[in-house]
């Protein structure tokens, strides 16, 4: 047996944040700015490094968020997204993260702080094809929070929370599209909705059109958890649209 003493590795524990929101009728991811090396000048994912041992994951989740960005982090409910451990993801060394991801409407415009030198509301489509190029590996991360708002809104009733306390049919389609990135069938949307109780209920009322009969309002129902679900179409149907049923 050796008489060697064990060290433990050099490792460092950093938290990265994909903040999404809508805006304009498309889907938002918030970016910041580097101001430092490495990537000076690039966009990034607002994150950062564990200030000392006694710091949790959530906590510097937070700080970093409003540290960087200075969003108000009180009505935002962050929740982990994955881990992130490609030993070369960082020029500095072995940098392990842990993303976490919040999906909120109405999200203010950001003001950079600290190390970032500016802070700013991107569409997620630049970053998924690739014509904004970002620091790290966080390209890959949006990408898993892209899909994991979208999963979100086949199974929950987050897409209402996008729309007003009353909003017609259309509304709730824009939602979709935007997030899902695609174009949807009205005919087989609407099915989908009266297929699932409880997600949204008469508003008794409806709102005026510039042609053709007005609008039916509806509002939030009760129900959090959709089934059945609201699953999206294939990516490969053609033309981008769901089959008609």
């Amino acid at each position: 047996m050796s008489d060697d003493r064990w060290e433990p590795p050099a490792i460092l524990l950093a938290v990265d944040l994909v903040i999404l929101t809508l805006r304009d009728s498309r889907l938002h991811v918030l970016l910041v700015e580097r101001g430092i090396e490495p990537y000076k000048g690039a966009q990034a994912l607002p994150g950062g490094f564990l200030q000392h041992s006694q710091e949790s994951l959530l906590v510097a989740a937070h700080r970093e968020l409003a540290e960087e960005t200075d969003l108000s982090v009180g009505t935002l409910r962050l929740e982990q997204l994955g881990v992130y451990d490609d030993p070369g993801r960082d020029p500095r060394g072995r940098v392990v993260s842990v993303a976490f991801l919040a999906i909120a409407p109405r999200l203010p415009e950001p003001t950079a702080g600290t190390d970032a030198a500016d802070a700013t509301w991107q569409p997620t489509d630049r970053v998924l094809s690739g014509e904004l190029d970002l620091a790290f590996d966080h390209r890959c991360i949006v990408t898993d929070g892209v899909e994991r708002a979208r999963a979100k809104l086949e199974h929950s009733a987050l897409a209402t929370a996008f729309c007003g306390p009353t909003f017609t049919i259309t509304d709730l389609q824009d939602v979709y599209e935007a997030v899902w990135g695609m174009p949807l069938d009205p005919r087989n949307f609407y099915r989908k909705i009266k297929k699932t109780d409880g997600f949204i209920l008469p508003a008794g009322s409806a709102r005026k059109a510039a042609t053709g009969r007005p609008a039916r309002l509806f509002r939030a129902g009760p129900r959090e958890v959709l089934y059945p679900p609201m699953i999206r179409p294939a990516e490969n149907s053609p033309n981008g649209k769901e089959p008609a049923q």
